[in-house]
C-alpha cells in the first residue's frame, strides 16, 4: 500500500460511542456520497470500538454483535465499496478495547485474517489494557506484519497515545498513520494544545506514515460522545481544521455528517484548505513564528495585554512553486500575528515579493513586500497562498 497523501475519511467514536449500528454505517454513507465527501477525497468509513461480542466463538474468531450488525461484517463493507468508499474497523493492541471488548493481543494473526475475510481496508489499532511486561514497539510490528500476511492491503492507523515517541519508528514497522496524542475532546482547549504539543514531531510525518493528531471535532458543537459540555465557536472549527491541514494530518470527520450545519461542511468541504492538506509534495510546515499575542485596546487596563506563546504561523511549501502561509492566534483576545518573509527564506535583499490570495476565499490580496502580518480575532486564524513574483 502507497500513502502519498494523509489519509481522509469519517471515524464513529467522537459522536456515537457505543451507539452504532449498521444502519448508521449505510447512512452515513450514503449521505457522504450524496454530499460531496467522496468526491472531495474522504475515503474511508471506519467504525470504531463497541462493534463485536463480549466473547470469541467457539474457533477464537471475533464475532460482531447480531443486534447492531444483523447482516454481518462483510455484507455491510460489501455495501460500503459498493458505495465507493474504504471499510475500516477498530481493534486493539492489549488483552480489551477500551470499551472492554475482546481486542488483539496474541490474536493479532487470526483477527487480521478475518478482518480480510470481511473486506476490511482499514483498521484501527488501540492501546487501552496493554500489559505491564508488553513491548510496545513489537506488539505494533506484529499486527503489521499479520495483516500484510492476510493477503490484502490494509491501512494500519496505530493509535498507541505518543507512548514511546512513535514518530522515531512506526514508519520503520510498516505503518501507516500513528496516534501521537492523548484524545481529543471537542473543545479548543484540546485540540489547539494537541496540534502545537507535536509541531516538534511532524517533520517526521510524511509519505505513507502521518502523524494523527485525533479525529476532528469539527461540527460537533458540545454534542455527541467527547462532548465536555464547551462549545466550540465556528471560528475555533475553521482554526481546528486548518490547523489540522496545514501540517498535513489526516482528516477524519468524527461529526454526524447527516445533521451538520452549513459552515461546518462547507468548512470540511473546502477545496482551498483540503488541496494544502493533500499537496502532492506532502511537506509539512515550518514554524516561522511561535511567540506571543499582544492585545491593544480601550478594554485593557494600560492600554494592552500581552499572551505568550499564543501567536503561530506556519509557512508551507507546496507543489507549483506554491506556498501556504497560515496565522493562528490561541490568545482569548483579538491580537496581530506577525510573517516576516526573511523567516521563510526570502529576504528584502533578495527583490523578490510574494503575490498573496485568501486560501479559504479565494481572494487577491495583492503583492506584498518583506512582511505581512495578520490581525486576528481570539482563537481564530487566517490561512494564505502565496507565489513568488519580483518585486
Amino acid at each position: 500500500m502507497i500513502l502519498n497523501t494523509p489519509p481522509m475519511g469519517w471515524n464513529s467514536w467522537n459522536t456515537f460511542g457505543n451507539n452504532i449500528s449498521d444502519s448508521l454505517i449505510r447512512e452515513t454513507a450514503r449521505v457522504m456520497k450524496d454530499r460531496g465527501y467522496l468526491e472531495a477525497g474522504y475515503r474511508y468509513i471506519v467504525i470504531d470500538d463497541t462493534w463485536s461480542l463480549k466473547e470469541r466463538d467457539a474457533e477464537g474468531r471475533l464475532q460482531p454483535d447480531p443486534e447492531k450488525f444483523p447482516h454481518g461484517m462483510k455484507a455491510l463493507a460489501d455495501y460500503v465499496h459498493d458505495l465507493g468508499f474504504l471499510f475500516g474497523m477498530y481493534s486493539c493492541a492489549g488483552v480489551q478495547t477500551c470499551a472492554g471488548y475482546p481486542s488483539s493481543y496474541d490474536h493479532e494473526f487470526t483477527d487480521a485474517e478475518t478482518f480480510a475475510s470481511w473486506g476490511v481496508d482499514y483498521l484501527k489499532y488501540d492501546f487501552c489494557y496493554f500489559p505491564a511486561n508488553a513491548d510496545n514497539l513489537n506488539r505494533y510490528a506484529t499486527m503489521s506484519m499479520a495483516l500484510k500476511a492476510s493477503g490484502r492491503d490494509i491501512l494500519l492507523a496505530a493509535c498507541n497515545w505518543g507512548s514511546g515517541e512513535p514518530w522515531k519508528w512506526m514508519k520503520s514497522i510498516g505503518v501507516h498513520m500513528y496516534r501521537s496524542t492523548g484524545d481529543i475532546f471537542d473543545n479548543f482547549k484540546s485540540f489547539s494544545d494537541i496540534a502545537r504539543s507535536q509541531l516538534p514531531n511532524f517533520c517526521m510525518s510524511g509519505a505513507n506514515c502521518f502523524n494523527d493528531i485525533d479525529m476532528l471535532t469539527v461540527g460537533m458543537y458540545g454534542k455527541g460522545n467527547v462532548g465536555l459540555g464547551q462549545v466550540c465557536t465556528d471560528a475555533e472549527y475553521e482554526t481546528q481544521f486548518a490547523l489540522w491541514c496545514l501540517l498535513g494530518a489526516p482528516l477524519m470527520i468524527g461529526g454526524d455528517v447527516r445533521n451538520l450545519n452549513e459552515f461546518s461542511e462547507k468548512l470540511l468541504l473546502n477545496p482551498g484548505l483540503l488541496a494544502l492538506n493533500q499537496d502532492a509534495e506532502g511537506r509539512v510546515p515550518q514554524t516561522v513564528y511561535r511567540g506571543r499575542v499582544v492585545h491593544s485596546g480601550p478594554d485593557v487596563e494600560g492600554g494592552w495585554k500581552e499572551y505568550p506563546d499564543t501567536g503561530l504561523t506556519l509557512f508551507k511549501h507546496l507543489s507549483d512553486h506554491e506556498f501556504a502561509v497560515g496565522y493562528f492566534n490561541f490568545a482569548p483576545q483579538s491580537g496581530e500575528v506577525p510573517f516576516i518573509f526573511a523567516d521563510a527564506g526570502l529576504p528584502g535583499t533578495s527583490g523578490l515579493a510574494f503575490h498573496f490570495t485568501d486560501a479559504i476565499t479565494g481572494e487577491d490580496l495583492g503583492v506584498k513586500r518583506d512582511y505581512f502580518h495578520q490581525m486576528l480575532p481570539a482563537h481564530g486564524c487566517r490561512v494564505l497562498k502565496c507565489r513568488i513574483v519580483k518585486a
